[in-house]
């Protein structure tokens, strides 16, 4: 996947993410789920794929100090200035174990059909009371399978239930009829973590009428108290 984002990175800095105030308009209400489910905080919060950087600002608003790797040097070049990051593949983070407080993934899960081990990395580098915090598209309405040319009733179709990667997309103006999508039905994206010892914290939805977006937390769990402890 690197060097197709490499070959459409200006193209998704310059056009794609459009204006400052469509942005901070937040019609997909990514930032508004973001904002609820990693919540003030302090130390290193990591997103993986960070892309352009373009959702560090509000890690920082959060009191967090952003940090990210991503693939792609072409996205990874927009992202200069907006946060510390590095090209490093999402499944073999250079890190320690149990070194971060926070560790965010923001509409980058459907780039990496290898999203599973992804998760299990998230899970390695996060510090036990640690959250992983996912925002991505829903899977549940979006995706090859789902017709979303009308908003008002999105039509879905026979696939949903296979995981597959696809181009199909209800628009060609969309980063997925470049780039092409993976698609993890909602029991499969939820055992990632699950799997992974992460404990399902909070949920949240975006977009109306029919949600875009859907965002998990997890935690690490704390280890259990010794009989010292008790």
């Amino acid at each position: 996947m690197d060097a197709v984002y490499d070959e459409i990175a200006d193209w998704y800095e310059y056009e794609f993410l459009g204006p400052q105030d469509v942005r901070a308009a937040d019609p997909l209400e990514i930032d508004h789920c973001l904002r609820a489910l990693l919540g003030p905080g302090a130390g290193t919060c990591l997103e993986i794929g960070c892309g352009t950087g373009v959702h560090a600002a509000t890690v920082r608003e959060l009191g967090w100090t952003p940090a990210g790797i991503d693939i792609s040097a072409g996205m990874l070049r927009h992202a200069r200035g907006r946060l510390a990051a590095v090209r490093a593949d999402a499944r073999r983070l250079p890190l320690r174990d149990a070194s971060l407080p926070a560790v965010i993934c923001v509409m980058a899960h459907t780039d990496m059909p290898g999203y599973l081990a992804v998760v299990d990395e998230a899970a390695r580098v996060l510090r036990p009371g640690g959250a992983l915090v996912h925002v991505g598209v829903h899977p549940c309405f979006c995706g090859g399978f789902a017709d979303r040319n009308d908003e008002q009733a999105i039509v879905i179709r026979p696939g949903y239930r296979d995981p597959h990667w696809t181009k199909a997309s209800w628009t060609d103006k969309g980063v997925r009829a470049k780039v092409g999508a993976t698609h993890f039905p909602l029991p499969r994206l939820l055992h990632a973590f699950t799997d992974a010892g992460l404990t399902l914290d909070r949920f949240a939805e975006g977009g109306a009428p029919t949600p875009t977006v859907l965002a998990i937390r997890a935690r690490k769990p704390l280890p259990a108290p010794s009989e010292s402890d008790r």
